[in-house]
């Protein structure tokens, strides 16, 4: 059985992490296979929202420590260096791929965001959870570092002080923890998350998906960027939205006192 399941239904494009037996935790199968979706439709209309969710009862319990043990006895220093030097630039090729993707994507978290499972939510546009879920940046436990732009998310999200706490204790954090500290967007009940998930990204795959990609670079860039460098592409996107037809049509509608009906363009 395949580790990563997709399904594409009315714009919504549903990627399933599928190792419920591993609590979910990232395949090479799974992160490649989601980095090669986001390649082959970043431009395809058909796809409005991606939704990343874990099978069973978790969201992603980190990397595969099991493979990581055997590694460690197997292999000479040199040579897990070398290793994982690789295998965290490909980890990384697709965070950069989510930030570059001109559409949203929601994370939906229940159960267990561990250690890269942290940095892969993070690195969505908005996070929903079940109230039930917890969050923790478990490297240190295991004698390692963060990856998966987990230093340079949190930082920016939740404070210098809160992102260190998280990363030098690894200790398990709510879902109302990480919603209180600017992480995650939305905590619902547990039996409710995968409804208010697909109400979420139907609203979101309505939208006007050129302006969500515009706000969406905009928003992730502005953290670098000098204000006058964000001035100037905060006009090229507005002037790039006039130009298509959900502007028209959302001032149309607003004009005429009724919903406008986007079609992502």
């Amino acid at each position: 059985m395949s580790d990563l399941l997709i399904d594409v239904t009315d714009g919504i494009a549903t990627l399933t992490m599928n190792r419920p037996d591993a609590r979910n935790a990232l395949s090479l199968e799974m992160r490649g296979g989601m980095h090669t979706f986001l390649d082959e439709h970043e431009n395809d209309d058909s796809v409005r929202c991606v939704v990343i969710k874990g099978a069973g009862e978790h969201f992603m319990a980190g990397g595969d420590v099991k493979s990581f043990a055997q590694m460690a006895q197997e292999q000479e220093p040199d040579e897990l260096r070398r290793h994982f030097l690789r295998r965290i630039h490909d980890l990384h090729g697709f965070i950069s791929a989510m930030r570059r993707f001109p559409k949203p994507i929601v994370a939906s978290v229940r159960g267990a965001a561990a250690g890269a499972g942290v940095s892969l939510a993070a690195a969505c546009d908005l996070i929903i959870s079940s109230e039930d879920a917890f969050y923790t940046l478990a490297y240190c436990h295991i004698g390692i570092s963060p990856d998966g732009s987990a230093t340079y998310a949190l930082p920016r999200m939740v404070g210098v002080k809160k992102a260190m706490e998280m990363v030098l204790l690894g200790d398990r954090l709510s879902a109302q923890d990480m919603a209180d500290a600017g992480l995650v967007n939305m905590v619902v009940p547990d039996a409710d998350l995968d409804a208010e998930t697909a109400k979420l990204a139907g609203r979101l795959a309505k939208g006007p998906t050129r302006a969500y990609g515009h706000a969406k670079r905009l928003m992730w860039s502005s953290v670098n960027n000098q204000l006058e460098h964000q001035l100037q592409l905060e006009a090229e996107a507005f002037a790039d939205c006039a130009g298509g037809h959900d502007f028209r049509e959302g001032v149309t509608a607003f004009v005429e006192k009724r919903r406008p009906e986007f079609t992502g363009s």
